[in-house]
C-alpha cells in the first residue's frame, strides 16, 4: 500500500455551494460593511447599485440588459424568471442533472404549463439540443453543478429564436464563456464561483425578456416575492440598487471584496484561465489513473467549474447500488479526517464519486496537492472493503 502523500493544500475548501473564498480572505474585509443601516438609506442603496455596477463590468453584460438583485439565492432569481415569463408560449425544458429537473417539476406541477415538453438525459449526458424548438421558450443550466455536465458552445441556439432562452448560469459565470447575445434571462448567485455567501441571487433580464414583461401578465398570482412589475411596467427600482426584501449588508460587503479581487485578477478571462488549468491538471491525472474517469461522457461537456468523477474500479463496480454509495462516502469522510478536502462528496441522488469545485476562488496547485490524497483515500477504501467481502465469504 501506497504512503500517505507528504503535502497537504493549503486550503482544502472544494465545496461547490457555497464555493471557497477567495485566496487570503479574512473577515477583516468586512470591516466596512454598513451595519445597523438600512439597505433603503443612500448609503444603503450605494452599496446595493455597486454591486450590480461591479458585476456589469467584470462580466460585460449588454447595457441594454437589466440587472437586479433578487432573494432566496439562484433559486429564487430562476423562479422568478419562470413564474413571471413563462405561459406566452410553449416551454421547452432542459433536465439533464438535478436542478434542470427541479425547474421542469416545477413548470409541471406548480405552473402546471399545459403546453411543456422536458428533454432530459442519464447523468454523464445532455439531451438532444437538436430536438429544441426556437418557436417556444427554452429554460436549461448552461452548466450541471451536480452533473459535471456543461453545454460546451452556444451554436444550437437561434439568433432569430421567437422563444426567450432562459439560462441558469450560477456555476459556469466567471468560469466559462457565456454568450450574452444568445441568451434572454440569465441568473446566478453569491454563493458561486466567487465564493459570497448565500440567499442573494442575481436576475440579468435581456431586451426580449423586458418586452415580455410589458406584454404579458400571466394567469397565476404572484406573491410579492417574486414579482417583477407592478401593473404592466417593469419595476425599475429593482434594476437601481432597491430589493424586495432586506439584504444582508454584510453579504454586501463581502461580495463587493470578491468582485473587487477578481477584477484584481485581471477580470473575467483571467478567472475563465484559472479554472481551465485546474481542469487540464486534473484531465492529465485521470488520463493514468486506474479508478476514476470523468462522469461526462464527451470530453467537450465536461465542466471546468464543477469537476465530477465516477469511480471504475473493477472492485466498486461489483458493489450493489447501495453499497456503492456507502463507499464513495467512506472515500471522502476518510478525506474529510485526514484535513486535506471538506464536502467532496457527489450530489445525492447522482453516481456516487467525487465531486471537485474548480472555480477561481480554488488554487489549482491545491488541486495538484488533491489528488494523490484521492489515491491514497481510494486505494486505502478498496483495502479494506476487499477485506471485508473475504471475511464474509468465509
Amino acid at each position: 500500500m501506497s504512503e500517505k502523500p507528504a503535502r497537504y493544500p493549503r486550503r482544502p475548501f472544494f465545496s461547490s455551494g457555497p464555493c471557497a473564498k477567495r485566496p487570503g480572505w479574512s473577515p477583516a474585509t468586512l470591516e466596512g460593511a454598513l451595519l445597523g443601516r438600512s439597505h433603503r438609506s443612500a448609503a444603503g442603496r450605494a452599496k446595493l447599485e455597486e454591486v450590480i455596477t461591479r458585476h456589469r463590468a467584470l462580466l460585460h453584460i449588454p447595457e441594454d440588459w437589466r440587472l437586479a438583485i433578487v432573494p432566496a439565492s439562484d433559486t429564487g432569481a430562476v423562479e422568478m424568471a419562470m413564474w413571471n415569463l413563462l405561459g406566452a408560449r410553449g416551454v421547452d425544458v432542459l433536465a439533464w442533472e438535478v436542478f434542470g429537473r427541479i425547474w421542469a417539476d416545477d413548470a409541471r406541477d406548480q405552473l402546471r404549463l399545459p403546453d411543456l415538453k422536458i428533454y432530459d438525459a442519464a447523468p454523464g449526458y445532455l439531451p438532444d439540443l437538436a430536438r429544441v424548438d426556437w418557436s417556444r421558450d427554452v429554460v436549461f443550466p448552461w452548466n450541471g453543478t451536480t452533473s459535471g455536465v456543461c453545454i460546451p458552445h452556444a451554436d444550437w441556439i437561434a439568433d432569430d429564436r421567437k422563444g426567450l432562452a432562459i439560462c441558469d448560469a450560477t456555476s459556469a459565470l466567471f468560469a466559462m464563456d457565456v454568450p450574452w447575445k444568445k441568451l434572454d434571462v440569465v441568473t446566478w448567485s453569491w454563493q458561486k464561483a466567487l465564493g459570497g455567501e448565500a440567499a442573494h441571487g442575481m436576475l440579468a433580464l435581456g431586451p426580449r425578456a423586458v418586452e415580455r414583461l410589458h406584454s404579458y401578465t400571466p394567469p397565476w398570482p404572484l406573491p410579492k416575492i417574486l414579482r417583477l412589475t407592478t401593473g404592466r411596467q417593469l419595476n425599475e427600482a429593482l434594476f437601481v440598487g432597491e430589493t424586495l426584501n432586506t439584504p444582508s449588508l454584510l453579504c454586501v460587503e463581502d461580495i463587493l471584496d470578491a468582485l473587487k479581487w477578481a477584477e484584481g485578477q485581471g477580470g473575467l478571462l483571467a478567472l475563465q484561465k484559472k479554472s481551465s488549468q485546474t481542469l487540464a491538471l486534473v484531465r492529465e491525472w485521470v488520463n493514468r489513473s486506474q479508478w476514476a474517469a470523468f462522469l461526462a461522457e464527451d470530453p467537450a461537456t465536461i465542466s471546468c467549474s464543477s469537476i465530477c468523477l465516477k469511480i471504475v474500479a473493477p472492485w466498486f463496480l461489483d458493489l450493489g447500488p447501495e453499497r456503492q454509495v456507502a463507499t464513495a462516502r467512506a472515500i471522502t469522510d476518510l478525506l474529510e479526517a485526514e484535513g486535506v478536502g471538506f464536502d467532496l462528496a457527489s450530489y445525492r441522488g447522482i453516481v456516487p464519486g467525487i465531486r471537485i469545485w474548480a472555480g477561481a476562488t480554488v488554487l489549482t496547485d491545491d488541486v495538484a496537492c488533491l489528488l494523490p490524497w484521492l489515491d491514497w483515500a481510494v486505494e486505502t477504501v478498496s483495502r479494506n472493503t476487499k477485506n471485508s467481502m473475504q471475511e464474509i465469504r468465509i
